[in-house]
């Protein structure tokens, strides 16, 4: 049986992350669990995050997490980065005046603005919240059965500029392009909700269940 740790930290929607996964593959084993020994013998790895983006690397640092990330990467094991969880990935976030995150990806998180306007001249309100169209720019196992453009759901005022665009595995548009998805060897993660995306996300998270890591 297929075990997936969701590290639990104290900063993510655990537990609607946890019956997704149940619900797309019945018998899955998912532990929300913050136990160190746990998540280095999951068959995969899963970091959520909400809220800001200092509170979050306090409790990253504070707990080992940080360890637990970079034992969980380089073991080659299946790994998905979920919002803040992704955004944590990244060098640097310009929220809270500045904060270091991880640098497993190069790039920095940016604030969106308080003068985006859409293409009809029309102020974008931030949060960017709701749903958006997710480009793909190529082949990964975690798009299998998504079309591109699908719609993926948001809750962010924080979006990805990566600096490695071989890496960037989908772009999205919000008064600015920013890149929603990056990929690199057995590591995936998104900026978007899958597990409050219906269909699409739902499959995404099927193909992470079923992802042996590979490109």
């Amino acid at each position: 049986m297929s075990t997936i740790a969701v590290i639990d930290y104290g900063m993510g929607n655990l537990h609607s992350v946890a019956k997704a996964l149940e619900h797309v593959q019945p018998g899955v084993k998912v532990l929300v669990t913050s136990d160190p020994k746990q998540v280095a013998n999951a068959d995969r790895v899963l970091l959520p995050g909400v809220g800001a983006i200092r509170d979050c690397m306090a409790e990253i640092y504070k707990q080992g997490v940080d360890k637990e990330v970079a034992e969980a990467i380089r073991s080659g094991r299946p790994f998905l980065g979920i919002c803040v969880g992704y955004q944590a990935l990244m060098q640097r976030s310009e929220e809270n005046g500045g904060v270091d995150c991880l640098g497993e990806f190069e790039g920095t998180v940016n604030y969106f603005g308080d003068h985006l306007k859409d293409d009809a001249g029309e102020r974008l309100k931030v949060p960017h919240m709701g749903w958006n169209e997710v480009q793909q720019t190529g082949d990964h196992p975690l798009w299998q059965g998504i079309e591109n453009g699908s719609r993926f759901y948001f809750v962010h005022s924080y979006y990805v500029k990566a600096a490695q665009r071989q890496q960037v595995a989908a772009t999205c548009n919000y008064g600015v392009d920013f890149d929603v998805a990056q990929a690199r060897d057995n590591v995936f993660a998104v900026q978007f909700h899958p597990e409050k995306s219906h269909s699409a996300g739902l499959q995404l998270l099927k193909n992470f269940i079923n992802w042996d890591g590979k490109p």
